[in-house]
């Protein structure tokens, strides 16, 4: 005996995780973290030893010369000078350079992850549109079986009648058209559904989605919960990154100390006035302090301020056509759960109307034509409310995506 075996079971929440760790993009969160580290690293090799080598060689058309000479002696510098120098460099203070650069490498990778989860929220809302649009044919397919059913007792009925007198063959045709349209529907339906489920599929990278059975999801959402899109924490962490880039303004024009050693090889050495080649060595401690950084300061400082109000732009945008689409959406809930209201008693009637319709082509009162009509209209009243079920739905997890719950 045939047994139906039972299918997979698909959640909504199961395929916003599939389609997530799926998609191409999430593997940048790792590329993202790692130049960081990189940067932060070589930002903090700022306070290493600065090694440094340099050799030079010239020829000077004149040479510094004692104004008098003394018998017997002779000293003076040659016009050919050579000099081979390795210097160390050892910084003690930059003003915070260094810190402010390893910040400025954590605040671009925030605002850089920032961006990549707001493409990869996007993914959500295709999601949606996919998996409902299955959830909708699931329940039309769930109709039409219902439907062929009641037509395979006006089939029955039909031929009991023709055998008492009060129907012909054309009636009897009249269901079978009914009942071929009906199975055409439910072809074409399971068309569409594996087109859903092939797309599906790819966003998540799940095979035999067409094979599994979806799960109705189940939402509640409150009209004034806070909005967490995670657009509105990517324009936060801008503004931090405005921030630690107005420290680095600071830190540019503050002076630097630190301490240097030289050794080195030429000649002439550091006594001038005698020649050849000789080592020697100088250590010491340098102070330097580029002030030519205050020059732009105040307009950097501008473009920083500027850069901060564009963003707060952007979010006031966003939040206002947050709250629109979200108001929209709202009424669109409102408006299905009105027409809600009715289905349930429309659907009764129709079943009493197409009941009585029954009877009397049972009595030969009404033609097969008229009872088939009646068929038919009490399945567009399921149809209806299906509709409107996974369309509220639909609409709610609409809601849910644009305030990020």
């Amino acid at each position: 005996m045939y047994k139906r075996q039972v299918s997979a079971q698909l959640t909504l929440e199961e395929c916003y995780r599939a389609a997530r760790e799926n998609y191409p993009l999430v593997r940048q969160f790792d590329l993202i973290e790692r130049t960081k580290d990189f940067t932060v690293e070589n930002a903090a090799k700022g306070y290493f030893p600065q090694l440094s080598f340099s050799g030079k060689a010239s020829y000077q058309s004149d040479v510094t010369k004692m104004p008098f000479s003394i018998p017997g002696v002779e000293f003076g510098l040659d016009n050919d000078q050579y000099q081979l120098v390795l210097e160390l460099n050892q910084t003690i203070w930059d003003g915070g350079v260094v810190r402010n650069r390893k910040e400025e490498a954590r605040a671009e990778s925030e605002v850089q992850k920032g961006q990549l989860e707001v493409n990869l929220y996007a993914l959500n809302d295709r999601v949606n549109q996919l998996f409902f649009g299955m959830l909708l044919i699931d329940a039309q397919l769930a109709q039409n079986a219902l439907l062929q059913a009641q037509l395979a007792r006006n089939h029955g009925q039909v031929s009991a009648c023709m055998q008492q007198g009060i129907a012909n063959q054309a009636d009897l045709d009249a269901v079978a058209v009914e009942q071929l349209n009906a199975r055409q529907t439910e072809s074409e339906l399971r068309v569409n559904r594996k087109a859903y489920a092939e797309v599906l599929g790819l966003l998540t990278g799940r095979k035999g989605i067409d094979a599994e059975r979806l799960v109705k999801p189940s939402v509640t959402v409150e009209p004034l919960e806070e909005n967490r899109r995670p657009e509105l924490s990517l324009y936060e962490s801008q503004r931090q990154q405005l921030s630690v880039q107005e420290k680095g303004l600071t830190a540019r024009y503050m002076p630097k100390l630190g301490v240097f050693a030289q050794g080195a090889y030429g000649d002439p050495g550091l006594n001038m006035l005698k020649g050849g080649f000789e080592p020697y060595y100088i250590a010491g401690v340098r102070l330097s302090w580029n002030i030519s950084d205050l020059y732009t300061r105040k307009n950097d400082k501008r473009l920083l301020a500027a850069s901060r109000d564009d963003i707060d732009v952007q979010e006031a945008v966003f939040r206002l056509n947050n709250r629109m689409e979200t108001a929209q959406q709202w009424r669109t809930v409102e408006k299905i759960d009105t027409l809600m209201k009715n289905d349930d008693e429309l659907i009764r009637l129709r079943t009493n109307i197409r009941k009585s319709a029954e009877a009397k082509v049972a009595n030969g009162t009404l033609t097969v034509t008229e009872m088939l009509r009646e068929v038919t209209a009490e399945d567009q009243a399921k149809q209806t409310k299906a509709l409107h079920e996974i369309q509220r739905l639909q609409a709610l997890y609409d809601i849910k995506y644009t305030m990020n719950h």
